[in-house]
């Protein structure tokens, strides 16, 4: 699936920014690449006992321990079905380097920043903590996630008492 952002409705100078793409369950959502270091197929985790409910477990990355954040579980969104695997956008914030558990993965993007829209007040509050704005594709709409916002679990939803 090819996304095409919008065409602007009036001639301006403004600047692109390209998006790493991906879903969480069935939303379209971005990240601006510089905060995106790689994507990854699911990888094995460890458990954290008592984290909050959003952090998943810890993975290795080439001999780096990663806190692995499970998306939906942030964003206050029913957990993946069993069986359903996550994958990794291992995400630069804060000089840390985080996982966000993701559905699926989509294209890069090129998208002219002007066309940033403010984020719908009718979206829930976890998911307009986490979202800055929203992008109108061609065939969709794509909710841009702020990576500072999205890492912080101290705002986050604690819907399953964390891990045992």
């Amino acid at each position: 699936m090819t996304l095409t952002p919008i065409a602007p409705t009036h001639p301006t100078e403004s600047r692109t920014r390209q998006y790493c793409t991906f879903w969480v369950d069935g939303l379209n959502f971005a990240l601006a690449v510089e905060h995106v270091q790689e994507v990854l197929r699911y990888q094995q985790m460890t458990v954290v006992p008592c984290a909050p409910g959003a952090v998943d477990g810890l993975i290795n990355l080439r001999g780096q321990i990663v806190t692995a954040l499970d998306l939906r579980c942030r964003l206050g969104l029913p957990r993946r079905p069993d069986g359903e695997l996550p994958m990794n956008v291992i995400v630069r914030s804060r000089g840390e380097v985080v996982s966000l558990l993701v559905d699926d993965i989509g294209d890069v993007i090129d998208a002219e920043v002007a066309l940033l829209q403010p984020t719908p007040a009718n979206l829930p509050a976890t998911v307009q903590d986490v979202v800055r704005g929203v992008l109108p594709l061609s065939d969709s709409i794509l909710l841009v996630v702020d990576a500072d916002r999205a890492v912080d679990v101290s705002t986050a939803p604690d819907t399953t008492g964390g891990t045992p």
